[in-house]
């Protein structure tokens, strides 16, 4: 029998278009969904905002928790049936959201979301592609945020037609329908996993996990944990951040897109130029690029739209890093359950970051970019720490 691993390139070009398409859809109908219908479902709702995104957050820890369960599960059974599973679970979630009559039942419908995003997510999908390539996985996963990188560019105009056109309620009913009608079909069609024996032994020269392992494992989660919080807090407050640091309203919002294209630049850079070194060298590249834009933009007089351009090409490079990473480190075995613990908080800390750092622009106004930079400058020292294993 001949396993996926060892299909030629046009078979693994095909899983990444499939996993592509599935994550597009998964990311825009949940972490994207509430930054557009948040607000109407409040207003008819007659509640504040903040218990919808009190809700979504609630979400966020949810999918968090249960990432080492659904890495587990990967690693036995492959990742088909999980993210199959995420498309009836979302779907679910996606219509009790479309009935919900007050805030009890926002709450329930946004647990079985969070349940899905668990298992659907782009932790999931790198555990799949992880499963059935190995150490060869690199490129399919950097395919896969490349494709996935649009979810917000094609989910929030999306949500939008949908609620201007109809209402909010209608909008969570047609994500609902495109999960079963669209991401459904594309995840049952990725191939079953062969036994990790046999992926193992494909590997021409394996390498062995790198000494102190439980060390390098808290130091990736910290890295993580760095840069998601630097990621979500922006994602929330870019616009009001570099109005704090002296730009105009239209500037900050005209920077601020230019973060989703830096992204999926960053990544196809990462792709076509660092493919052939270790995955470490573009995390430290990642993490550099946050601080060194903030030193520029404060200090240097950099226009803001540079700013903007450092910061998205570093969170475009972290989230391949997520995935390349662990699988670089500790290879194939356990990857899924290895790769959930160290997303595991930062996931987490992505519910909590809006608020905290809305609370640093109050108190610090753009000298909040100070206490992002150091985060992210101490995830640079922990990389330096990781050595890559000898072979």
């Amino acid at each position: 029998m001949m396993y996926y691993a060892r299909m030629p390139a046009f078979s693994n070009v095909s899983l990444t278009v499939k996993l592509g398409v599935a994550q597009t859809l998964a990311w825009g109908s949940s972490y994207y969904l509430p930054a557009i219908l948040a607000v109407p479902m409040a207003r008819e709702l007659g509640i504040p905002v903040n218990w919808v995104f009190a809700a979504f957050s609630m979400a966020l820890l949810i999918s968090a928790v249960l990432g080492p369960f659904v890495g587990r599960s990967i690693d036995r059974r492959g990742g088909r049936p999980l993210l199959v599973g995420s498309n009836l679970v979302l779907a679910t979630g996606l219509g009790l959201l479309a009935l919900v009559q007050g805030p009890v039942s926002l709450a329930l419908a946004w647990v079985v979301v969070g349940v899905g995003m668990g298992m659907g997510l782009y932790d999931a999908a790198f555990a799949t592609l992880g499963r059935l390539l190995g150490r060869h996985a690199r490129s399919s996963i950097v395919g896969v945020t490349l494709v996935a990188g649009f979810a917000s560019t094609i989910g929030w105009p999306l949500s939008a037609w949908l609620e201007t056109t109809w209402d909010w309620r209608t909008a969570c009913a047609v994500w609902a329908g495109l999960h079963l009608l669209l991401g459904l079909p594309l995840n049952l069609l990725l191939p079953k996993p062969g036994p990790i024996e046999h992926l193992e032994a494909q590997e021409s020269q394996p390498v062995p996990p790198p000494e102190k392992p439980r060390l390098v494992m808290a130091l990736l989660a910290y890295v993580f944990v760095a840069g998601w919080f630097v990621s979500t807090a922006l994602a929330a407050h870019l616009p009001r951040l570099l109005q704090e640091a002296g730009v105009s309203l239209g500037v900050a919002v005209a920077a601020a897109a230019l973060v989703g294209p830096a992204q999926v630049g960053a990544r196809l850079a990462e792709f076509v130029l660092l493919r052939n070194f270790h995955p470490l060298i573009a995390a430290r590249l990642a993490t550099l690029l946050h601080p060194l834009g903030a030193a520029l933009l404060t200090l240097g007089g950099m226009p803001a739209a540079g700013f903007a351009l450092m910061h998205g090409a570093g969170n475009g490079m972290m989230t391949i890093a997520s995935g390349t990473l662990p699988m670089a480190l500790f290879g194939p075995r356990g990857f899924g359950q290895r790769q959930g613990l160290i997303i595991g908080p930062a996931r987490a800390i992505q519910a909590a970051a809006p608020l905290l750092f809305g609370l640093l622009i109050e108190h610090y106004g753009g000298g909040a970019l100070w206490f992002t930079s150091m985060l992210l400058l101490l995830a640079t020292l922990a990389l330096f720490l990781v050595r890559r294993p000898s072979r």
